[in-house]
Formats: C-alpha cells, sequence, structure tokens
C-alpha cells in the first residue's frame, strides 16, 4: 500500500525549497499539507498564486474562511475543517459560529448564504439550486461576486482533495466533531 509522507525541506527541489522558505517566513512554518504538494513545486508555486490573487477578489477574509469551512465540511476534509476552523476564529467568527457554518445554518444572511451557495456547488457539482442563486444576487452580489465565489470553491477543492487522498498528519487543532459526521 502506497504511504503518503510529508516531505522536508530536504526531500524537494530547489524551488520547492524557496517556497518552503516564504511560507516559513511569512506563517512561521510549512503547514503538512503545503509540504505535500511541495512534491510539484509547480502545483504548489500555482497554487499559492491562485489563493493568493483570492484575496482581491469580493470577499473578505472571514467571508473567505467561512466559504472554505462550509466547501471542507462538504467534502469532508478534516485538514481542512481544522485548519478553516482555527483561521475563522482568527478573523472574528466564535467556535459556535464555525460550527453552524459547518452544518449550514449561520445566523448572518450574507454568511448563511454564500456559505450555502459554496458548498451546494461543490455537493451538484457546478449545478446549484437557482433558489440559492436567486437567493445570492438579492442580496445584492454581481456575477463578479459568483465567479470570485465559484474559484474559491475550485481553491478548496484542490485542497480538500489533496488530504482526502494522502491523510497527511494535521497540524491545527482540531475542528470539533458535529453530531452529524461520522467518526
Amino acid at each position: 500500500m502506497t504511504t503518503f509522507n510529508v516531505p522536508t525541506k530536504a526531500d524537494v527541489t530547489p524551488e520547492a525549497q524557496a517556497i518552503f522558505d516564504n511560507l516559513e517566513k511569512g506563517l512561521g512554518m510549512v503547514p503538512n499539507l503545503y509540504a505535500y504538494i511541495g512534491n510539484s513545486a509547480n502545483a504548489l508555486g500555482s497554487y499559492l498564486q491562485f489563493s493568493q490573487a483570492q484575496a482581491k477578489g469580493t470577499f473578505s477574509s472571514k467571508e473567505r474562511e467561512a466559504i472554505f469551512l462550509a466547501v471542507s465540511q462538504e467534502n469532508g476534509c478534516e485538514y481542512c475543517q481544522a485548519a478553516h476552523t482555527y483561521l475563522g476564529k482568527a478573523n472574528g467568527f466564535s467556535e459556535e459560529e464555525t460550527i453552524a457554518i459547518r452544518v449550514g445554518n449561520h445566523g448572518d444572511k450574507k454568511i448563511d448564504i454564500i456559505t450555502r451557495l459554496a458548498a451546494d456547488i461543490q455537493h451538484t457539482k457546478g449545478y446549484p439550486s437557482r433558489e440559492l442563486l436567486e437567493d445570492f444576487f438579492a442580496l445584492g452580489y454581481s456575477h463578479t461576486a459568483l465567479v470570485d465565489l465559484i474559484a474559491l470553491v475550485a481553491d478548496k477543492v484542490f485542497m480538500n482533495y489533496i488530504h482526502n487522498i494522502t491523510k497527511v498528519p494535521v497540524d491545527f487543532p482540531s475542528a470539533p466533531v458535529l453530531a452529524t459526521q461520522e467518526v
């Protein structure tokens, strides 16, 4: 059976080592999931550029964390649930709010609609309910915002799939297990 190890800096190419150095400078660490992606300096570099570019889009950092939590819950990715619960709290959500986002019932209407739509986009493989789309546009979101939302879903799907395949160790505090979640 194939095992998936988290590479060290010495295990990756010089290009990936440079990216690891930048991650260490910016984050104080190289998260295990990023380290695994570092097996391909091209994939890691491309992913980081794409992900960082999303900060210039429609959604605030807090909203992006909410979207990432909802998609990670939909995909059953325990690594990203943990990381985005941690980052969501760092961006102002309470733990209770991170749970509400994951179950699809946040009290803030905008957060609720964008996270439910994001999860539905992933769940339906790009065929979300017309009702959720109409609710999204009724909140004043534009077609630009819809494209930005889909980009955020794609961002998180990439990370979720990497972890769901590799199961590299989670190096963030665990997200609470939900009552409806299998253990």
